[in-house]
């Protein structure tokens, strides 16, 4: 058994129940290694889950004390446990492209806009593919999926100019990432960074699903066709870019912020101690 798994996650969970060659392993052990690499232990991190693919298999692999979330909830719920917590303990998220960018996006804004101190890393595999393979809100267009059989045709958030990570800044958020999920030490820089920052970070990782996207997209549920599509559309060569069809992937820290803005718990905490030292001098 991996030393990771080993060290932080639950036997019993192991070894995961994702399809074979599913890509979420990838982005699970990423994480695993900023956890390792900062010194962390099982007790210096609450860990919570989404719904789909990456809450099903993340939810309560963590040894420590762990919670999950469905619809986009787990937002609101990491919400009150950063009020409750003290601040160097830290609350990290792995949910789905959904639970972020679909149903849980206004959650999720409402996170950026309060500054949450909360580490949210979005395993996106492109649609819903826990469900069957619908097309969600980041399936290249064009796709054939399980309810595009003729080709995805609705605007997505990540091509044609719109990407979700401009809503994001624009809302607030101080540190934000993109990776792919072949990537090595660079992602895992990230995520360390991501759960370092004081504040709303967020690391966008996408990962292939074999069985759905990768069978009705690509035509194969071959691992290596979906790896080497998706390594093609990683940081393509300038010159080599214009020849590839479809989506692309720029990745590393899209936005980081040296001035952030107050934290949300941290300005509650001194609000509170100001209403009560207040009320303690009208009391004598």
């Amino acid at each position: 058994m991996d030393y990771l798994a080993t060290k932080y996650l639950k036997a019993k969970k192991i070894p995961s129940t994702a399809c074979s060659g599913c890509g979420l392993g990838q982005v699970h052990k990423k994480v695993l290694l900023a956890i390792d690499e900062l010194g962390l232990n099982t007790g210096d991190v609450v860990w919570g889950t989404g719904i789909g693919c990456s809450g099903r298999q993340t939810f309560n692999t963590w040894k420590g004390d762990n919670f999950a979330g469905t619809h986009g909830r787990v937002y609101a719920i990491a919400t009150g446990l950063r009020l409750a917590l003290p601040p160097a303990q830290k609350i990290i998220l792995t949910v789905g492209d959904g639970d972020a960018f679909g149903i849980g996006l206004l959650h999720l804004l409402h996170s950026v806009r309060r500054n949450v101190d909360m580490t949210v890393i979005v395993a996106d595999n492109f649609g819903y593919q826990s469900t069957g393979g619908q097309y969600g809100c980041t399936t290249p267009r064009g796709s054939i999926t399980d309810s595009s059989p003729y080709g995805m045709q609705d605007p997505n958030w990540v091509e044609d100019g719109r990407d979700i990570l401009d809503i994001l800044r624009a809302a607030g958020a101080g540190f934000l990432a993109r990776h792919t999920s072949i990537e090595g030490q660079n992602a895992v820089e990230s995520i360390k960074k991501a759960i370092q920052f004081t504040g709303f970070s967020l690391v966008h990782i996408i990962y292939p699903c074999i069985t759905n996207f990768a069978g009705k997209a690509l035509g194969s549920r071959k691992p290596v066709v979906a790896y080497r599509w998706l390594k093609e559309r990683t940081n393509p060569d300038p010159a080599a870019k214009e020849k590839i069809e479809g989506i692309t992937f720029t990745t590393g820290i899209y936005h980081e912020t040296a001035a952030g803005r107050p934290e949300f718990a941290e300005h509650l905490r001194q609000f509170t101690a100001a209403v009560r030292k207040e009320g303690q001098h009208a009391a004598d």
